[in-house]
């Protein structure tokens, strides 16, 4: 009798497995994060809002380049503060660090190689000497704070907060408090609207991120199911790809219907010696500095996915104690983690200082706020061990999207940053209550 009563238990539990699977939700099937799908709608919540209160002005695809081009400078940022927050520390002087990276650069093309060096505007070799030199500045300041946090344990926010001070003011020294220009034209490529990739070639990047994006789904997939995880359905495969490609070709349509004003054009034309022909219109299309990022976020998400230093990251984050026990040399790790983020800064610089075409004393102000906020925002842990680079920029992305709609709206800037602040707290009282319902470490 208890032989048949197990055998009929066990028939049961087989029957309800696939009933119980079948009456999963529709997001659990796709396996959507579901904080990350909030942030998703929270966007669109904000951008039809703001588009209401502008009369259509926000979406639309003058906007939107925009919108992106700003958006850049910070997102690469917030991707390695990711990686600085998940280790359980903080780094408040990534805006000066984009300055003084930002100042030398500037005078390294309108000054030292011009007036010393003996190299004229607009030589060839300008503009690869001063992004070098933008890097090497953040990545060598950067691994001086990773230096006094990891080997002197300085608290991360006291070496921080001192070189907010510090860096940014030794900048202002560098230039003697002036707004350096004119920049390199090469160099000023980087920057946004002065660097894009026109209608066709950005048709043939979409139609290539949308290619890759259905192969690395479908490699993905394939190797699941060989290892013997569980997979999607099917259709849950193809709504994703779907969803993912219309969002990719819908965003360049987007930017390919964003024309170059007539003025501009016809300046184009006159310094190539040519005459404007009636009726010429010509698109922006991609930005090369959004490719940028794109490559940041894609290489940094390999970084912490697929390589030993991401793995010793979430490790040490999750666990320092452990982590140095079992054998990683977390004082390396510090100034590793620091010297990227200065890295990241430096490039930061080159593209916020392309996009403006100068150096200026401001560049990079408050940046600090608004890199953590996207970190935090996008899911970040203030308590270590657990962060996506993917949320980081979207989380820059919400950022730019209040700044650029209150901007439009015609809220001051004073309270412009009292609604960024209050965001951020709510955002992470927000996590807060999610990982709680989680059951997850807070």
């Amino acid at each position: 009798m208890a032989d048949q009563s197990q055998t009929a238990a066990t028939q049961a539990n087989t029957q309800a497995g696939p009933q119980s699977s079948s009456n999963k939700g529709f997001f659990s099937l796709l396996e959507i994060d579901m904080r990350l799908l909030g942030m998703v709608g929270a966007f669109i919540l904000i951008a039809l809002a703001f588009n209401m209160f502008t009369d259509g002005r926000f979406v639309t695809p003058r906007n939107i380049f925009n919108l992106t081009v700003q958006t850049v400078s910070v997102a690469i940022m917030a991707t390695g503060m990711v990686f600085v927050i998940v280790t359980r520390h903080i780094d408040l002087s990534v805006g000066a660090l984009l300055a003084i990276s930002s100042a030398i650069g500037a005078m390294m093309q309108a000054r030292w190689l011009p007036q010393i060096v003996g190299l004229d505007y607009g030589n060839p070799m300008i503009a690869p000497i001063a992004i070098v030199t933008c890097l090497a500045v953040g990545t060598l300041i950067g691994a001086f704070n990773g230096w006094l946090v990891g080997y002197q344990k300085i608290p991360a926010f006291i070496v921080t907060l001192g070189g907010l001070l510090i860096w940014r003011y030794v900048g202002w020294y560098v230039t003697d408090g002036q707004t350096i220009a004119p920049l390199d034209q090469t160099f000023t490529v980087l920057g946004g609207a002065e660097g894009t990739l026109g209608v066709t070639l950005s048709w043939a990047v979409g139609i290539l991120a949308s290619a890759f994006t259905i192969y690395a789904l479908w490699n993905a997939r394939n190797a699941r199911k060989n290892h013997g995880f569980p997979i999607k359905p099917l259709w849950a495969e193809v709504t994703i790809g779907g969803v993912a490609v219309v969002a990719i070709l819908g965003y360049i349509a987007t930017l390919n219907a964003y024309e170059i004003p007539v003025g501009k054009l016809k300046r184009l034309f006159e310094a190539r010696g040519e005459i404007m022909p009636a009726g010429y219109t010509e698109a922006y299309g991609l930005p090369i500095s959004v490719i940028i990022l794109i490559v940041v976020a894609i290489a940094m998400t390999l970084v912490a996915k697929k390589t030993r230093l991401g793995k010793y990251i979430f490790a040490t984050g999750g666990n320092p104690d452990a982590a140095e026990l079992s054998g990683i040399n977390t004082k390396l790790l510090t100034v590793k983690i620091f010297a990227l983020m200065g890295f990241l800064c430096g490039l930061s610089a080159v593209i916020a200082s392309a996009r403006l075409q100068s150096h200026a004393n401001d560049i990079g102000t408050l940046d600090e706020l608004r890199v953590i906020a996207a970190a935090v925002i996008g899911g970040t842990a203030l308590s270590g061990g657990i962060g996506t680079i993917h949320g980081a920029i979207l989380g820059a992305l919400i950022m730019q999207s209040l700044q650029s709609g209150m901007a439009m709206v015609g809220v001051d800037a004073p309270l412009q940053n009292i609604v960024v602040g209050s965001v951020l707290v709510f955002a992470v009282w927000i996590d807060i209550q999610y990982r709680k319902r989680l059951g997850m470490k807070i």
